[in-house]
């Protein structure tokens, strides 16, 4: 089975004005991008509606995180039900700055991703090592169980509606990144986790994206893994080689 290349764009909370943020979109519209790629991209929630008028038709658009209630005395949250309603298809869930910055664990994200899926939202689910978990040889323990907590609330069918990021924390914006080895055994662990704890199904189709510095200059070795189905991709994404890198399976 060969799985559809599958580049998100993670502006987190960049850029800081609605004009650079129509003048990035501008340049999306504008440049040559691979239509066997399914292009996703994640403005801050303030430039969600704006982008999604914008943006050309074959680039779909992610909300960068969403609450688990329809509605309610939650100040600052956004519901999937609210992001459904303006046809946002996408939300990312579990990033590894929402874990460690704002202390979301596994069962939140757990209880985020069941919600976004039950609204009838596809979630980008973000899982990842830091550097000592890494060096302590734990990165399959670690990601299992930040799958497993997913894997506990939902049935067979919900992963049609998942797609896993492997970002390793220690790569995510400090210019490191995972060698193409280092990404390929990650992820394939992560397919042989899911083959067993969900289905071999399941773990066959799902996309496994991999996170951490990608950049026009290494995208093309990653993406050339067997395991490595596309990127979520940060800092460069809000540059012009984003379309490089959207483009790393082209011939």
């Amino acid at each position: 089975m060969t799985r559809q290349f599958f580049v998100g764009g993670n502006f987190k909370l960049n850029p800081s004005t609605l004009a650079a943020s129509s003048s990035l979109i501008g340049g999306l519209n504008s440049a040559e991008l691979d239509p066997a790629t399914e292009v996703v991209i994640a403005p801050p929630s303030i430039y969600l509606l704006s982008a999604k008028e914008s943006v050309r038709s074959d680039i779909k658009i992610a909300a960068q995180n969403c609450y688990f209630k329809e509605s309610g005395a939650f100040t600052g949250e956004i519901s999937p039900k609210q992001l459904v309603d303006a046809k946002i298809p996408y939300v990312i869930l579990g990033h590894s700055e929402r874990r460690t910055l704002f202390h979301e664990d596994s069962a939140l994200v757990a209880t985020k991703t069941r919600a976004a899926i039950d609204a009838g939202l596809k979630v980008i689910l973000c899982i990842g090592e830091t550097l000592e978990q890494r060096e302590a040889g734990e990165t399959g323990k670690v990601c299992q169980a930040q799958l497993k907590a997913v894997v506990d609330v939902t049935k067979e069918a919900d992963w049609s509606k998942i797609v896993v990021a492997y970002e390793p924390v220690w790569a995510i914006g400090t210019g490191k990144v995972a060698t193409s080895a280092q990404a390929q055994e990650a992820h394939a662990d992560v397919r042989t986790y899911l083959a067993e704890a969900v289905s071999p199904a399941v773990a066959n189709n799902i996309q496994i994206l991999y996170g951490g510095s990608v950049t026009a200059s290494n995208c093309k070795e990653l993406a050339r893994q067997q395991d490595v189905d596309g990127f979520l991709v940060g800092g460069a994404s809000l540059k012009p080689e984003f379309a490089d890198i959207i483009n790393a399976r082209k011939e």
